[in-house]
């Protein structure tokens, strides 16, 4: 991870305790919700504040950073647990086939502005921020459908 990839994710953590304080207290933010699954070595739940988002498909979660613990924890657990405010609901998380990402990554970069494009580029997951660049950054970017249980 580059100097300015790890700085963005130092940042990025201090936001992340924040979001999940004010989550304990029930308060919510836009498409921000709170991802518990167990962790894949301690078997201990692991909860990460984490954007559902909602896309003409369905409903999505979007790896941001590269070795992000939560994309390994899922992909080791068979349900995981969202909550936002008081109300949790307990989840399947599956993981989309590189081939089948594209689609998706276009629409997430097309509808949530040029920001978001940029952020997978300052943390090296896509070397584009446009969405065909975002998309072909597939392989290195996990996305997972959002199934009730």
């Amino acid at each position: 991870m580059t100097t300015q990839a790890g700085d963005y994710r130092r940042k990025v953590n201090a936001i992340n305790r924040f979001i999940l304080a004010l989550s304990r207290a029930g308060l919510t933010f836009g498409p921000m919700q709170m991802l518990t699954v167990a962790g894949r070595r301690s078997g201990q739940p692991r909860t990460f504040p984490i954007a559902v988002l909602k896309l003409s498909t369905g409903r999505y979660i979007v790896q941001a950073f590269p070795r992000a613990a939560w994309v390994a924890n899922v992909r080791a657990a068979e349900t995981a647990r969202l909550k936002k405010g008081f109300r949790t609901r307990t989840v399947r998380l599956v993981e989309l086939p590189v081939e089948e990402r594209p689609p998706v990554l276009r629409e997430v970069v097309s509808t949530n502005g040029p920001s978001v494009g940029k952020r997978y580029v300052t943390t090296g997951l896509a070397s584009s921020p446009t969405p065909d660049g975002v998309a072909a950054a597939a392989e290195r970017i996990a996305v997972f459908r959002v199934e009730d249980v």
